[in-house]
């Protein structure tokens, strides 16, 4: 090789690493730009504000749907969405089967995992470990970051206090299998001061939305939190999707003032907002529902007074439409006559926000006749699993009334 082909192949070679490496540059700067969430602090840790709640999974034949979920989750995970949550109940025992196959491909330090022990099926102490060591296989992990004394009412704190469940978990979070140990509830400010001043907790998780902030005194049960020193989850955050789909003139309050926001972004701010508040649980069923959620959350900033004040007149219209305080949670499931009682709230509140009278009538004698809210017999077997102590055969008997009178 000459002087004149080796200058010529070296300035070839320069130029071709300088592109290569502008290339590799601009392919790095191109990833660090994908929208992350915003985080708040939790003790030492960085929790991004918007969690993935696992209760309402897509779902295929009756099952969650494993590979719409994994989607979900990897727009989760590449935007920064580093909380889990999951429970026993949800998705009837197979929730934190579909979380175990969706988050093994990442390592177990990449993000933090909550569950929770199922109080309503102990029957003794000999029960809580066996149950706990069968949540880590479903979950495919080591240890939770987040574990939570599931749902504590009347009934659960006696349970939780007669099967010494707080003295084992506490065990487990001596050998590290739990990071840090809190509980769920649904109940009165007054069952709430007892179980905090009772045992020492980490945390707790309270369902605190712009509707129950007043309505069932959710004020309070913050107050009481903060007060006691336990940083909150939020859960039930648009009270099981209401928030998402408002009447429609509660909905025009929310788009004259900012058209480029979702309803549910309303709400979910609200709750984030709150300065004891870490992270809010959001049940995602739809990737939209993944986005809209990472929009909402990326460089999150709290609601402004009036902001504040354009929503609370947003709900004080969707409240007076007379929309069922219903959260579909499932827990009312198994009727003893079979009466799908979630699915019948739901269609009265479609109607509720809309005044469609055909679209309530159609959808009512969509479901099978032993489904139907008529076939009620008032045996208040609902009632007591309720978290929201509505008056579920009372509202069943509203909701078979107002299709008599739709149809006559």
């Amino acid at each position: 090789m000459n002087r004149r082909e080796f200058l010529k192949t070296s300035l070839f070679t320069t130029i071709g690493a300088v592109v290569l490496s502008a290339c590799n540059h601009i392919a790095i700067r191109t990833k660090d730009f994908i929208d992350k969430v915003s985080t708040k602090k939790y003790k030492n840790l960085d929790i991004s504000v918007i969690g993935f709640g696992a209760m309402r999974l897509p779902q295929k034949d009756g099952e969650p749907d494993i590979e719409k979920t994994q989607e979900m989750v990897d727009y989760a995970m590449e935007h920064g969405i580093n909380y889990y949550d999951t429970a026993w109940f949800y998705h009837g025992g197979k929730s934190e089967l579909a979380v175990g196959e969706v988050m093994k491909k990442y390592p177990r330090n990449s993000y933090y995992l909550a569950d929770k022990m199922p109080l309503r099926i102990l029957k003794d102490k000999s029960e809580v470990i066996p149950t706990f060591e069968e949540q880590l296989k479903k979950c495919r992990t080591d240890y939770f970051d987040f574990y939570l004394a599931h749902n504590i009412n009347k009934n659960e704190w006696k349970t939780l206090k007669e099967c010494n469940v707080y003295e084992q978990l506490l065990e487990k979070k001596q050998e590290g299998k739990i990071k840090y140990l809190g509980f769920s509830i649904h109940d009165t400010p007054e069952l709430l001061e007892e179980v905090v001043n009772t045992y020492k907790w980490d945390f707790v998780q309270l369902p605190i939305n712009p509707i129950d902030w007043k309505t069932l005194d959710a004020k309070r049960q913050y107050e009481i939190a903060t007060k006691a020193g336990l940083p909150v989850v939020v859960m039930n955050p648009l009270k099981g999707g209401q928030l998402s789909t408002l009447s429609e003139k509660a909905v025009d309050i929310l788009k004259n003032e900012n058209p480029d926001v979702s309803p549910s972004s309303w709400s979910l701010r609200y709750s984030a907002s709150l300065p004891n508040v870490f992270v809010v649980l959001s049940g995602m069923t739809e990737m939209e529902h993944v986005t809209d959620n990472v929009k909402t959350f990326t460089d999150f900033k709290p609601l402004t007074e009036k902001e504040q004040s354009v929503l609370e007149k947003a709900i004080a219209v969707y409240n007076s439409s007379g929309a069922i305080s219903c959260t579909y949670c499932q827990y009312c499931t198994g009727c003893p006559v079979g009466i799908d009682i979630p699915k019948n709230f739901l269609m009265y509140n479609q109607y509720k926000a809309t005044d469609r009278k055909d679209r309530f009538t159609l959808a009512y004698e969509s479901i099978k006749e032993e489904n139907r809210a008529d076939k009620c017999i008032n045996c208040g077997i609902c009632k007591t699993k309720c978290p929201q102590k509505l008056d579920i055969p009372n509202l069943l008997k509203d909701v078979a009334d107002l299709y008599k009178e739709l149809k006559q």
